[in-house]
């Protein structure tokens, strides 16, 4: 008989066991509920999203999300004057949806870049693999080649799509005290049941990011530092993709992250379409995100050599998008199309919650006057103004 999967509360209890002080970071038991082979939530195959799933995504909503995507890649490829070879690269695609709809778009819209295309996934989970493969089909399989690691993707120019990746990434959740910031780690009552406790900081970088953050909080005021997002960023820099990059998740700039209304930060639970910050329970059974602090994310990618060309709300990006589709001629949407933008972008939908902030990595610019406005725009909504426009 074979031997049954430990659960995520099992493998945490056995760490705990052997951990000094019997504590870890938060930042450590995110990581095993939401990662950890075979028995994480995202490591127990492939998650069902929309009604039947835990949440909604942009995704999960139609087609349309991905048709957007679809004619933003064109006019970057046409940017680029068109190159030979063009890759669209996601992280974080799930089950391949995403990438289907934007292939099935730019088949259906632009014949001339489905020829040159090629659509690179990075993913290191093999049931992951499987299900993009079969989702995608053999047409248009024929376009996808995947990267276990950002070391493995080729010399290629394009666009890089991440979508809802960097709120699952595992955060360091903190304490301001009347001593200075503590690290929140998860220790065992008598009971059986997790709770937190404060400890020292449990790693040099973190400590790095709690000096940047400075010490102008209220005793008792909580948050969470994604300190993750910046080493990942690292090693896209470091890769050789070039071109843009497109990153579309929940969060704000830093003002708004660290308010005193947002007192407890913004790490949630979202199990069977509810949502509560109950998050040490139902460990690997239930995701857990936190806001991406996309003022921190800009300044990074900045101090790596990147661009910041645009940070802007989900629904003014998709409709600026949908203009140019709009003026082509013939294009007509039908009412489903309709309600799928709708969704998309209304305030009271998916277009205030989410954010995009678009960066450059190397490559060319052609439109780089046109760009200046837009690019101090998004300067200064990311509280940024002093950061170089190149």
């Amino acid at each position: 008989m074979a031997n049954a999967i430990p659960r995520v509360p099992e493998l945490l209890l056995e760490r705990l066991a052997c951990a000094p002080g019997k504590a870890v970071s938060w930042a450590e038991v995110m990581q095993l509920a939401l990662y950890e082979p075979l028995a994480g939530y995202y490591r127990q195959g492939v998650r069902r999203i929309g009604r039947a799933g835990d949440f909604y995504t942009s995704v999960s909503v139609g087609p349309l999300y991905g048709e957007l995507f679809a004619e933003h890649a064109a006019g970057v490829w046409t940017a680029a004057e068109s190159p030979e070879r063009f890759a669209i690269l996601e992280q974080g695609a799930h089950d391949g949806t995403l990438a289907r709809d934007v292939l099935e778009a730019i088949h259906r819209r632009h014949p001339e870049l489905a020829a040159r295309l090629t659509y690179v996934i990075i993913e290191p989970d093999e049931t992951l693999r499987e299900a993009q493969q079969a989702c995608l089909g053999p047409e248009l399989s024929a376009h996808l080649i995947h990267a276990a690691t950002w070391a493995q993707v080729p010399e290629i120019q394009g666009l890089l799509i991440c979508n809802e990746l960097l709120d699952a990434f595992a955060v360091h959740r903190i304490e301001f005290t009347s001593e200075g910031w503590r690290e929140l780690h998860v220790t065992t009552r008598e009971d059986g049941t997790f709770e937190f406790v404060q400890e020292v900081p449990s790693t040099s970088a973190l400590q790095v990011e709690l000096e940047r953050l400075g010490n102008d909080f209220p005793a008792g005021f909580v948050t969470e530092l994604n300190v993750a997002m910046l080493g990942w960023l690292e090693e896209v820099s470091q890769s050789a993709f070039t071109g843009e990059i497109l990153l579309a998740d929940y969060g704000h700039a830093a003002r708004e992250y660290y308010i005193p209304e947002r007192n407890g930060g913004t790490l949630r639970r979202y199990y069977q379409h509810r949502t509560d910050d109950r998050v040490l329970e139902d460990l690997g059974e239930a995701d857990l995100t936190a806001h991406v602090n996309f003022t921190r994310l800009a300044e990074q990618a900045v101090a790596l050599g990147m661009t910041v060309t645009e940070f802007i709300e989900q629904g003014r990006f998709l409709t600026h998008v949908a203009a140019r589709l709009l003026r082509q001629p013939g294009f007509s949407p039908d009412p489903a199309w309709m309600r799928q933008f709708q969704t998309l972008t209304h305030p009271g939908h998916l277009g205030h919650a989410f954010q995009i902030l678009a960066l450059q990595k190397g490559g060319t610019e052609s439109k780089a006057e046109l760009d200046a406005g837009r690019r101090e725009a998004a300067l200064r909504r990311l509280g940024m103004e002093s950061a170089p426009i190149h």
